[in-house]
């Protein structure tokens, strides 16, 4: 049967201002990840400023903002989530608890979703809008099979991205094997300035027509802690209109927005990237740059950098501020050695990304097939 949505889900509005209480379980659009009902990371290292909707322990989280990234999830515990959300309830009498979650990450509501997003930087909807869409949904009988099939399906594939996020803490490890505590400097390598290792080479454009077909990463494009870079568009399709930087794959992006949510990324190709980031050149001589994105997504850097964004409403770091990094620079051959190994364990994490893909594509395709 058809449905309005409003007839499949509440919104819930309740808000309260935030506490110190709060800033641990704090849950913001930057903590839910495209395709993945899981929130895996929360809390906040800086002040939560204004208020933030009331969340429960299952309600489904839907990123309004910028929905082309598809972010729904659940909520793991009681708290407060961003306002630039919506929690949502499903009308029990119409879909189950059960099912609910993967009707709202499935991509037959995202893409009716995405269709009335308003604003071209960062497209965004309202339940004023959302809520008179038409939706058809299986009968409740089948929807608690499919949500048993789903279940199994996701539960696969959350196992290979816990082996992915594995993979990755092994090159943490490897890092601290090798170096050591950057801040303790137990090497005694020689502590070096910013401009020593490193460049912010932030070439300006606005050639909108010349880039149209070039990817264009904005910040919620830069994956928390890993830098991996989802969910992005093209200029044109982003419509782009406001002065960018343009990058390489010689460059690291670094977003210079709310630092605590540490978005370093590594691109492969070359783009056009958000003003609120600034492209990173290291100095081929000396410094290598998968070490030295490793080095500006660490506590080294983070300790340095987040008491300046601390000092403002909106929390932001300037050029100045990221050029009076200083950090010990070990020899260049050593740093090659632990970009080496980061090259091996990337191969095992395209291996698994490949997995994770193919069990996605099984996935959607359950759900394609049971939905509109």
């Amino acid at each position: 049967m058809q449905y309005k949505f409003e007839d499949i889900a509440v919104n819930s509005i309740a808000k309260r201002k935030p506490t110190d209480d709060d800033m641990g379980t704090y849950i913001g659009l930057e903590h839910l990840k495209t395709d993945d009902l899981r929130v895996t990371s929360y809390g906040s290292k800086v002040p939560i400023k204004g208020e933030k909707l009331i969340m429960t322990k299952g309600d489904v989280l839907f990123g309004r903002r910028n929905t082309y990234l598809k972010r729904a999830a659940i909520a793991p515990h009681e708290g407060l989530f961003s306002a630039h959300g919506m929690i949502l309830r499903p009308k029990e009498n119409v879909i189950t608890r059960e099912f609910f979650p993967f009707f709202i990450s499935s991509d037959y509501f995202f893409d009716a979703a995405i269709r009335i997003s308003v604003g071209s930087i960062s497209p965004t909807i309202n339940w004023g809008t959302l809520r008179s869409l038409k939706f058809t949904l299986p009968s409740i009988d089948e929807q608690k099979k499919l949500a048993k099939i789903l279940m199994t399906a996701s539960e696969a594939r959350n196992a290979y991205k816990d082996l992915f996020s594995l993979t990755e803490q092994l090159v943490k490890l490897r890092f601290v094997e090798m170096f050591g505590d950057p801040v303790a400097n137990p090497m005694g390598w020689e502590v070096e300035p910013f401009s020593k290792f490193a460049k912010i080479d932030a070439i300006i454009t606005t050639e909108y027509e010349k880039y149209a077909d070039h990817p264009h990463i904005g910040i919620d494009s830069i994956q928390s802690g890993t830098g991996e870079l989802r969910g992005y568009r093209t200029v044109k399709q982003d419509g782009v209109k406001s002065s960018k930087y343009l990058f390489t794959p010689d460059h690291i992006i670094y977003s210079k927005i709310r630092p605590n949510l540490n978005k370093v990324a590594i691109p492969t190709f070359e783009g056009l990237c958000s003003a609120d980031a600034y492209p990173i050149q290291s100095n081929k001589n000396n410094c290598n740059k998968v070490f030295l994105a490793h080095i500006l997504r660490s506590e080294i850097f983070l300790k340095y950098i987040l008491p300046f964004s601390y000092r403002t409403n909106f929390p932001k770091v300037n050029r100045e501020q990221i050029v009076g990094f200083t950090m010990p620079l070990p020899p260049l051959s050593l740093q090659n050695q632990f970009a080496d190994f980061v090259k091996q364990a990337d191969k095992s994490k395209f291996e698994l990304q490949r997995t994770i893909d193919n069990l996605e594509a099984t996935y959607k395709s359950i759900l394609r097939e049971n939905l509109g």
